[in-house]
């Protein structure tokens, strides 16, 4: 199930609405926490078991290394380990498992069988990256253990980011999971955050990503300069949208619920580099690999070289945590160059250029890097690479790429500037000057929900990348 569907506008989310307001505040956690396995087992119900045995190990593992961790420190060390161990096999065995038997028996005498129909967990290295910031904070002392198995469990199934985060550490929402205050303003805020959040995703995301798919399959007949730059600017714009949106319906939901989670974007597209590009896109992610990962290995403490070792083991871990396939662990590599020359020496050139150029510097190693993650066929990656230059083309253009340029210019224009803080600033003004309208949002917020639910049931092409993920 997703948030842009017509089951969930308009079945799920005001029967759990309903509910969770309903009961006493004590029982508020075990409706989150049943209507969350619900929400993850509408898909596949046989998952629900094994999210349920992560759930169970991490909550018993906490307890030992709190017990251990005063007196102990070894054991406590152990536990921890262990419970990692646990909860990433699992995302080992099913995200990995096949890449490797298929890649290690391409060896001389190696033969490791593929498992044929094996389906990745819808969200799996969501969950398992925050059930392990849990077990990392209990260690590092960084939060108590949690005692109640409910609260921990609504923590790690809470339906709002189950499926694609933002990933929230555990000792930012511990005191949320028992002493959270839910308010009408913060219900209001949390609806206009979920129609912005919905309608990024389905007006705007949903149709660049009809686009993409256009001119992505044209390119198998009519291949063109034209068409391959359209391919992969409509998919770096529709991947904004459909994620970013995806993360704002996430955030607003949790207001309605009395959470409040990260922010996970903040107007990428306006960086200036790739340093700070990668502050703005995906926060939450790139906190927790900062967090758990970069600092524990040293971070930038000791030298220049440790520096970029430690750079290097993050981004081949985020690479290959986006997907099992070589495009992934390719585009880790490539951000990794760009951010070690940047460290480097390349910051130092860029602040000496005009903001211009360096945003259009940004923009085209931002769009490049997306063409790498978005193509895992690597021969049709490197012909649409070839063909932005030119080389191998049928030409510059076409009159068919033409027509649908033009058709889709619109569109490509409101998208970058809704990628921009400028509606944000204008919607401000509007209302620091007339205040009245801050009267309209409710209806705004009624004619979105309206209109995107009219597209929902005209039309049934409502990707959402990051599921796979």
């Amino acid at each position: 199930m997703v948030f842009s569907s017509l089951i969930f506008l308009f079945a799920y989310l005001p029967l759990t609405l309903l509910c969770y307001y309903l009961v006493p505040r004590r029982w508020r956690n075990v409706v989150l926490f049943l209507v969350s396995l619900f929400f993850y087992g509408w898909g596949e119900p046989v998952y629900v078991i094994l999210m349920v045995i992560s759930i169970t190990t991490a909550y018993l593992f906490g307890f030992l290394i709190e017990k251990h961790r005063h007196s102990a420190p070894k054991k406590a060390k152990t536990a921890m380990i262990a419970s990692l161990v646990i909860n990433l096999s699992f995302l080992f065995f099913f995200k990995y498992y096949n890449f490797f038997a298929t890649n290690l028996s391409l060896l001389p005498f190696v033969r490791i069988p593929v498992i044929e129909g094996l389906e990745l967990p819808i969200g799996i290295s969501f969950y398992t990256f925050q059930i392990m910031s849990y077990t990392i904070d209990v260690y590092r002392r960084d939060c108590e253990v949690q005692r109640n198995y409910i609260s921990f469990g609504t923590y790690v199934t809470l339906f709002p980011q189950l499926i694609a985060g933002p990933i929230v550490r555990y000792r930012d929402i511990d005191t949320q999971l028992s002493e959270r205050h839910e308010t009408v303003d913060g219900f209001a805020a949390g609806v206009a955050r979920f129609s912005c959040g919905l309608a990024k995703k389905v007006l705007v995301g949903d149709m660049l990503a009809a686009g993409y798919e256009y001119f992505k399959n044209m390119a198998v007949f009519e291949n063109t300069t034209l068409g391959a730059w359209l391919t992969i600017i409509l998919y770096t714009l529709h991947l904004y949208y459909d994620f970013s949106g995806y993360s704002d319906m996430a955030i607003g939901l949790g207001k309605m619920f009395g959470f409040h989670f990260p922010e996970n974007f903040n107007y990428p597209y306006i960086s200036k580099s790739i340093t700070e590009f990668w502050r703005r896109w995906h926060i939450s992610l790139s906190t927790w690999f900062r967090e758990y990962v970069y600092i524990p290995l040293g971070g930038n403490r000791k030298g220049k070289l440790r520096q970029y070792f430690n750079l290097a083991v993050v981004w081949l871990l985020t690479g290959f945590w986006h997907g099992a396939n070589w495009n992934f662990v390719l585009w880790g590599i490539y951000f990794l160059v760009i951010l070690i020359a940047e460290k480097a020496f390349l910051l130092k050139v860029l602040d000496k250029l005009p903001a211009l150029f360096r945003h259009i510097y940004a923009m085209l190693l931002v769009t490049v890097g997306f063409l790498i993650f978005s193509y895992t066929d690597a021969a049709a990656g490197w012909t649409c690479f070839r063909a932005l230059f030119g080389i191998g083309s049928a030409g510059f253009s076409s009159a068919t790429a033409t027509y649908q340029f033009l058709r889709l210019l619109p569109l490509i224009l409101i998208a970058a500037v809704g990628a921009t803080p400028l509606p944000r600033k204008l919607y401000g003004k509007v209302t620091d000057r007339f205040a009245w309208t801050k009267a309209l949002v409710p209806v705004l917020c009624a004619a979105v929900v309206i209109l995107c639910t009219a597209y929902l049931v005209d039309s049934t092409f409502s990707p959402f990348a990051y599921t796979q993920f």
